[in-house]
């Protein structure tokens, strides 16, 4: 069963950066396209990055030029850069494994970390 476990969230300045991780057990990790999404209060679930198992990568429009998704398959973890934040960006971050023709999420989903950008 794959298990994510999400972590780095916290209080951050606008402006200011931070560094999400989220760790994957019980797949091949390798294989999978990863994904992070995030929800902000009162709105839906929204994809924010994707990354393919050769390291293709793919951000929303909201995100583009300011967030980095990487991995490292060693680690069987996936990373969220997240650069020049706004308020709009506090949100509760979650990852998941996706089916890269569907992209539908594969895995259950875990705790999530929460985000607050704020001054």
């Amino acid at each position: 069963q794959v298990q994510l476990v999400e972590s780095g969230g916290g209080l951050v300045q606008p402006g200011g950066s931070l560094r999400l991780s989220c760790a994957a057990s019980g797949m091949i990790f390798s294989i999978y396209t990863m994904a992070w999404y995030r929800q902000a209060p009162g709105k839906q679930r929204e994809l924010v990055a994707t990354t393919t198992s050769g390291g293709t990568t793919n951000y929303a429009d909201s995100v583009k030029g300011r967030f980095t998704i990487s991995r490292d398959n060693a680690k069987t973890t996936v990373y969220l850069q997240m650069n020049s934040v706004s308020p709009e960006d506090t949100a509760v971050y979650y990852c998941n494994v996706i089916d890269r023709s569907t992209m539908i999420a594969l895995g259950s989903w875990g705790q999530g970390t929460q985000v607050t950008v704020s001054s």
